[in-house]
């Protein structure tokens, strides 16, 4: 319990995120008078799925690849500016995460920080594949053979629990993305589990937040339409929440980007299935009364979120195998190239469905058809294709063969001879996939824990 406001800034939205985004962030942060806090949210369900093969082949390994290259750059000056760092960068081994971390400090001289780890989400060690696949899926494929891993959705509880443990840095795995925030907010303002309303205020902050620069100019941005200051240096978000849950989106300072009504809109709107009861693990978030105010210049009030009791089951995300992908493209340039490009994808289709094989086939020309069917056609609406433009012609495969997709991935490598004039620039990718679905599970099946290292724990 301290202050009536609280800084909360995003590094990253999602693994994969610019490497450089948190430095400004945390410059911002310093600068600022009560608690403050840095999030880093990297866990999409298929990167989650990555990291449990990752795992599967290295027991040490299985944490988000990105933690180091977010990490290194900020450790020091977050410690020594009492900004906390948060994040789902544990993926599907937390205190792999957290010994890294460890040893990143180390290795840069900084003080040791006390590191809490947050556990409980992996269903498999509570509940048995049978009554996993017993629950009816709510998005998602039927769940198929292989399961690799069935991680739920936990909340903002446990984050603020190892925030009262005295944690430097909270290192979870799946949490819902919004908790990233809410933990904070709920350890510094002791919000009540049944506080509705301040419990959707700061799910609201977090959902702001989860994506990075999507809020503040990233994303948003359309040429002509929706034009964005200096996006090739948007600057990363930094909300402020007050203890009755009023927010001020703002982004870093000396940055591009921009925050607008229009940016924070979209950002709401934003995975937001039903305004009126967005799901989440804490709270039902209600955001049909919210206000948003451009409040000074890149800053954005935020109020009027409503809460009602948090739902009785938890979202878990259960990754099975998918067998394995085969992608191969081959380039044809200069006069009429649109014809030897589908020429090429003709002889492709007709020797890959002469093998008889029952796998999931594409080709496409990229450029006329490759976001749509990939089917012969442009898509819908668009002018006819220069016949001397550039083209890149693309196969795939969806098998459950690596030799199936290794054969195709064969047959376009094939073209530079045996295909239409002035095929180049070949490329190929072979991947194993991983499929997801969605169950929803009784949350008193999981009971999360909180581990501290370091820093005399």
């Amino acid at each position: 319990m301290t202050k009536n406001l609280v800084h909360i800034g995003c590094g990253a939205g999602f693994a994969g995120d610019r490497k450089d985004a948190g430095g400004p962030v945390v410059d911002t942060l310093a600068t600022r008078d009560g608690p403050k806090y840095l999030i880093f949210e990297t866990l999409a369900e298929r990167t989650l799925a990555l990291a449990q093969k990752q795992k599967q082949r290295d027991p040490e390994r299985g944490y988000s690849p990105f933690l180091e290259a977010y990490v290194r750059p900020v450790l020091e000056r977050c410690l020594a500016n009492n900004i906390r760092i948060v994040s789902n960068f544990g993926a599907a081994n937390p205190t792999g995460g957290a010994k890294r971390i460890l040893e990143i400090a180390e290795e840069i001289g900084c003080r040791t920080p006390r590191v809490a780890v947050v556990s409980g989400d992996d269903l498999l060690t509570v509940m048995d594949e049978k009554e996993i696949r017993a629950h009816k899926t709510i998005e998602g494929l039927p769940i198929g053979d292989g399961i690799v891993a069935a991680n739920t959705y936990i909340g903002a509880r446990p984050i603020a629990e190892a925030l009262a443990g005295g944690a430097d840095i909270v290192v979870v795995g799946r949490t819902t993305d919004p908790a990233l925030v809410l933990g904070p907010l709920i350890h510094e303002f002791g919000w009540a589990e049944e506080d509705w309303d301040t419990l959707a205020a700061g799910t609201l902050a977090g959902h702001l937040l989860e994506c990075g620069a999507q809020v503040t100019g990233a994303y948003f941005a359309d040429p002509g339409f929706k034009d964005v200051p200096d996006l090739a240096h948007v600057g990363f978000p930094i909300a402020t929440i007050s203890r009755d849950g009023a927010i001020r989106v703002g982004k870093a300072d000396n940055t591009g980007g921009c925050v607008t009504p229009a940016t924070v809109k979209e950002q709401i709107l934003y995975e937001m299935h039903d305004p009126s009861a967005y799901l989440t693990a804490d709270v039902v978030l209600d955001i049909t009364g919210v206000s948003v105010e451009q409040a000074d210049d890149n800053v954005v009030a935020v109020s009027g979120a409503r809460g009602k009791a948090r739902p009785g089951t938890l979202k878990t995300t259960i990754s099975f195998d998918g067998g394995w992908l085969g992608e191969a493209e081959i380039s044809y340039a200069g006069p009429n190239a649109l014809a030897r490009a589908e020429l090429a994808r003709e002889v492709l289709s007709e020797r890959a469905h002469e093998r008889g094989s029952n796998a999931e086939y594409r080709f496409d020309i990229i450029g006329t058809s490759s976001t749509f069917d990939g089917g012969s056609a442009p898509y819908p609406g668009a002018e006819d294709p220069s016949p001397d433009g550039d083209y890149r012609v693309r196969a795939a495969v969806s098998c459950h063969s690596r030799e199936v997709a290794e054969d195709l991935a064969d047959e376009v490598l094939s073209l530079y001879c045996s295909g239409p004039a002035g095929g180049g620039g070949f490329r190929r990718n072979i991947t194993a996939q991983i499929h997801t679905a969605s169950i929803l599970v009784d949350r008193n099946r999981l009971s999360p824990s909180v581990q501290f290292l370091g820093a005399d724990a």
